[in-house]
């Protein structure tokens, strides 16, 4: 069985794992229910937010000098407005909440405890962040009959409940991104889970 290691970096420190990191997403995003296209520029836009905020966090998965896996966080005050906004609109204070972004890990490492790893080390670099008293994350909402839905496919509610988040379908927003095959982004609806950190 591989052993896998883990590794934290914050802000500036993510700079020398861009790359790695946007190859990452771009493969593995591209399965249901993402079914995202990959584009360089995009990913560029997108993680300069975690550059650029001096509390974010990105936990690398390694398999010896490897990276295999990677999952980010960042304060939700730092966080893009497409992010905030349905908690300013539900009158949560943001300044006490961490939001996680992806975890993404290539699919022969998978069902080997990443996964927990992941919201362990977010967690803990949250709860070290002075007045962080919730942890969130969102997930992209498809329809039950998209026709790219895999006949296999289950969704990761189940896991995100044993790890003590709860579902908020108040909480929504939209991110958009090219689905395979498109010629144009199209926006996705997004639903938060939370759960508290204290």
């Amino acid at each position: 069985m591989t052993m896998l290691t883990f590794k934290r970096f914050s802000g500036l420190e993510l700079i020398q794992y861009l790359d790695e990191l946007a190859h990452l997403r771009m493969t593995v995003f591209r399965d249901f229910p993402y079914l995202y296209e990959g584009d360089l520029a995009y990913e560029a836009n997108y993680l300069k937010t975690y550059i650029e905020a001096p509390n974010s966090v990105i936990v690398l998965a390694f398999d010896g000098d490897k990276i295999v896996g990677a999952s980010t966080g960042v304060p939700l005050k730092e966080e893009v407005e497409e992010v905030q906004r349905p908690f300013l609109e539900a009158g949560h204070d943001i300044d006490s909440i961490f939001y996680c972004g992806e975890s993404v890990l290539l699919a022969t490492y998978r069902g080997k405890g990443a996964g927990v790893a992941f919201f362990e080390h977010r967690e803990a670099h949250a709860k070290a962040i002075k007045g962080m008293e919730h942890a969130c994350f969102c997930g992209v909402q498809r329809p039950d009959d998209h026709p790219a839905k895999p006949k296999d496919y289950h969704p990761l509610d189940d896991f995100w409940r044993n790890r003590g988040y709860q579902k908020h379908p108040e909480l929504s927003t939209y991110f958009s991104w090219k689905d395979i095959g498109q010629a144009t982004e199209t926006e996705k609806p997004m639903m938060f889970w939370m759960k508290s950190l204290i």
